[in-house]
């Protein structure tokens, strides 16, 4: 940098988590329908003091006295591949929003996007940044814990920093810490390098949990001591994607130092090997959906949270599975479930709040996930399903849920929504007057994420096994691209 000269840090990203194995695509109108910024008061109107990876990055460039250039950033819930259409208009977007004269580039990604032409869009992405910029610019590149890890994306960002956590709980952190590195890259202060290594292991979201003991958090606690090394600049654990059926799917570690490539390969083959010894219990053991709703209702106190994984929204799944909800019909404590249903939510809203429903619900977006089942009942309450996030993921967050409808069917309350929702905040249903610890059974159509809407109070957890794009059973999928080979698909690794 010039002396005297402000420096000037430019943002920008697109943020999507794509399921190879869910049904549809997704287009333009599916990432402007959720989120679109390209602008500075955009930006701040919508993201400051919020705890977001973007409130993070605004609050960090603010306090290094740093000035902020905005580029586009936009994000859609996690669904099918991306057209290769909206892969272009985007990217070719991020790219000319960029400020040429910015000293620096953060980009906020999620590591697991998929387009048409494109089974790596973050190396795409970067790529094309990169040429643009030229070489020796600086990129700093903020990734979710379930990225898909390519080299080429290692290689064109100098900096990268991932999610510490599962829930995410900590993008704002990881945000602040990505734009520090960058800065003191930018002042010559650092010389980050980096190691990946692919310990070849798939496994899925459940068991990447990191707020209890487990696995996983062992694997995050030795990432942990390695960063106390004054040499190590970051260690970025990634759980990886399973549904992405790409090359780089599964965990992955990258480990930053300054200067010292050789020691941040070391600190990574040893992450990968730790891994490796780990495989077998990262695996998750489900339980069919009767077998899972008789143990609930035999449970004396509730809530008991039973966990549709198999249709968590999170990972790109449809939002109307209904394996577990015809079990719930004739339910004969308090429940609770959220599905997407848009023609369900619409005929509601015509019905009217007291009047009768009287509809089939859910198994509208293909045969795996269920046929749609008769709810007969009362409608309590209609929204329009607005809502900001109050918890402890995303806090200061807008969230849509489009037309929304609580029917109440005997003990079984039904939210009927009209966009896909993920119960990542309790918002989602603190917003409809509903009080979670009043039900004895709740399903979430999520993996781990949950937890930040129900964890304070539920007191039983119980994963189910039931068909959908984001089952727990990794040997279920029919995966083509994914290098092989590759546990636990082969014997042999």
């Amino acid at each position: 940098m010039e002396s005297g000269k402000k420096m000037r840090i430019a943002v920008a990203g697109i943020l999507h988590e794509t399921n190879s194995f869910a049904p549809g695509t997704t287009g333009t109108d599916d990432f402007r329908d959720k989120e679109w910024a390209s602008d500075r008061e955009i930006f701040h109107n919508y993201y400051e003091h919020t705890r977001t990876s973007m409130g993070g990055v605004i609050h960090a460039v603010r306090d290094s006295g740093a000035e902020l250039a905005c580029g586009v950033y936009t994000a859609a819930t996690p669904s099918g591949i991306v057209t290769a259409e909206a892969a272009e208009f985007m990217m070719d977007a991020l790219v000319a929003s960029l400020d040429p004269a910015a000293d620096g580039i953060v980009l906020i990604l999620h590591g697991a996007m998929v387009a048409e032409g494109y089974p790596d869009m973050e190396g795409e992405i970067l790529r094309r940044v990169r040429s643009a910029v030229g070489p020796s610019k600086p990129i700093a590149m903020t990734l979710d814990l379930h990225a898909n890890v390519s080299a080429e994306m290692v290689e064109y960002a100098d900096v990268i920093v991932g999610y510490d956590t599962y829930p995410h709980v900590d993008m704002y952190e990881r945000a602040v810490e990505a734009v520090g590195l960058l800065i003191r890259t930018i002042r010559k202060e650092i010389n980050p390098v980096r190691a990946l290594a692919h310990p070849r292991m798939l496994v899925v979201p459940q068991v990447m949990v990191t707020e209890t003991e487990g696995p996983f958090r062992e694997l995050m606690d030795l990432a942990f001591a390695i960063e106390q090394d004054a040499r190590v600049l970051n260690v970025t654990v990634i759980g990886g994607f399973p549904y992405s059926d790409v090359p780089d799917a599964g965990i992955a570690f990258i480990v930053t130092t300054d200067g010292d490539r050789e020691l941040a390969g070391n600190y990574a083959e040893a992450l990968r090997a730790a891994a490796w010894e780990r495989r077998e219990r990262l695996v998750l053991n489900d339980i069919q959906p009767a077998k899972a709703v008789r143990l609930a209702f035999a449970e004396e106190e509730g809530p008991v949270i039973l966990v549709e994984g198999s249709d968590n929204v999170g990972g790109g799944s449809p939002a109307d599975a209904t394996h577990v909800l015809k079990r719930l019909i004739h339910a004969p404590k308090k429940s609770l479930i959220v599905i997407r249903d848009e023609e369900a939510a619409a005929l509601a809203h015509e019905l009217g709040v007291g009047a009768q429903f009287a509809a089939p619900i859910g198994g509208k977006s293909d045969r795996l996930h269920g046929d749609p089942v008769f709810v007969s009942g009362k409608i309590r309450l209609l929204s329009d399903g607005k809502y900001t996030h109050m918890g402890a993921y995303m806090t200061g967050q807008r969230a849509d849920m489009g037309l929304t409808a609580v029917v109440e069917a005997g003990h079984l309350t039904v939210v009927l929504t009209e966009k896909r929702t993920a119960p990542w905040d309790p918002g989602h249903v603190v917003s409809l007057g509903i009080r979670a610890e009043t039900y004895h059974v709740i399903v979430v159509k999520a993996a781990i994420a949950w937890r930040t809407s129900f964890g304070s109070i539920c007191k039983r957890i119980i994963p189910v096994d039931s068909p959908g794009c984001t089952g727990s059973s990794i040997t279920d999928f029919a995966y083509e691209k994914v290098r092989r080979p590759i546990y636990p698909l082969d014997a042999t690794v």
